[in-house]
């Protein structure tokens, strides 16, 4: 991408063409080919090969972007932005992935990324299952070297394998804490919920650097402390937010592959992104939607809100 030269492309406006009409991008961004420049790619992996139970999520990116059109765009009044107007944000379309191949699709993901982040800034990536976590923190690590790994999720996702495989959406923060890819005097999990396989399972984790904060706690102290809890981890580390739509309970997110209850809201999630204002957000993915289970586009329109309030954290981290 050149240098900047012109204001950004804006997305179609509503007031101009209804909501329910025009690209089929998220946000009906332009695409990236069709900007000069640009500060925020958003990139669509649709990948769901490592998926342990409900398939699916390779058809998230495109759930995502449709129930985009909802939104209403041009100004987000909790953070006095208007984001598409501040800097260029544009649509990269998909990444191409093998659906037969866990390790190729890998190496397809992490050259994806990296290649975009030689030009461009941030990147908000939506999946796909979780497993494309890996190819994405590498991307990120090239660029920033480690960084603060705040993880949104009903599952520690920090296995070693399932039925011996290395690279499955229930295993990505095992494999990124062996390759060093994040901070792990500055990260956490949120939203941490259910049974689970052994009693070791929390010791063995906090053993690879994580904290974390139970749906308990949110419970009894609210959105409000859980955002502090995050600020004093994170402190002042560029970092990189990993959401999966599974943290939010499936009564606000049933269009998933592994939904557990007793999760968080969807304005719990959204007042807990909003406590994170200030921070230096370098990257962030919004995973796990699996519209086939979704009804009324519940958990697609959660996802699309959320990765919109990612947008406008970006935007005021920069600020």
């Amino acid at each position: 991408m050149s240098e900047r030269k012109t204001p950004p492309v804006e997305p179609v406006s509503g007031t101009i063409m209804p909501r329910y009409a025009g690209p089929s991008t998220y946000c009906r961004l332009p695409e990236l080919r069709d900007v000069p420049y640009c500060d925020v790619a958003i990139l669509g992996i649709p990948f769901d090969s490592g998926t342990s139970y409900r398939p699916g999520a390779r058809f998230g990116p495109q759930a995502i972007r449709q129930a985009s059109r909802h939104l209403r765009y041009n100004f987000h009044p909790a953070y006095s932005t208007e984001p598409y107007r501040a800097f260029q944000v544009a649509d990269a379309g998909d990444v191409p992935c093998n659906p037969f191949s866990i390790d190729e699709a890998i190496e397809q993901i992490e050259s994806a990324a990296s290649n975009l982040l030689e030009d461009i800034e941030t990147l908000v990536s939506i999946g796909g299952d979780h497993t494309i976590a890996v190819p994405l923190l590498r991307a990120m690590h090239r660029r920033h070297g480690p960084v603060a790994l705040v993880h949104f999720d009903a599952h520690l996702d920090t296995w070693d394998t399932y039925f011996g495989a290395p690279y499955t959406h229930g295993t990505p923060f095992r494999r990124a804490a062996e390759e060093g890819l994040f901070d792990d005097q500055h990260s956490m999990h949120v939203g941490i919920r259910g049974p689970l396989y052994s009693s070791e399972d929390l010791q063995q984790d906090e053993e690879l650097g994580f904290k974390v904060i139970h749906c308990d706690e949110l419970n009894e102290m609210g959105p409000d402390h859980v955002a502090r809890r995050i600020r004093e981890r994170v402190g002042d580390v560029p970092l990189y937010l990993s959401i999966d739509i599974d943290v939010l309970d499936p009564a606000h997110a049933p269009g998933t592959g592994t939904p557990e209850i007793a999760g968080l809201s969807s304005r719990e999630l959204v007042n807990i992104l909003r406590g994170l204002k200030g921070l230096k957000i370098v990257g962030a993915d919004m995973v796990e939607v699996a519209p086939a289970y979704d009804h009324a586009e519940i958990t697609a329109l959660a996802a699309a809100t959320i990765v919109f309030e990612l947008i406008n954290l970006i935007l005021c981290g920069r600020r």
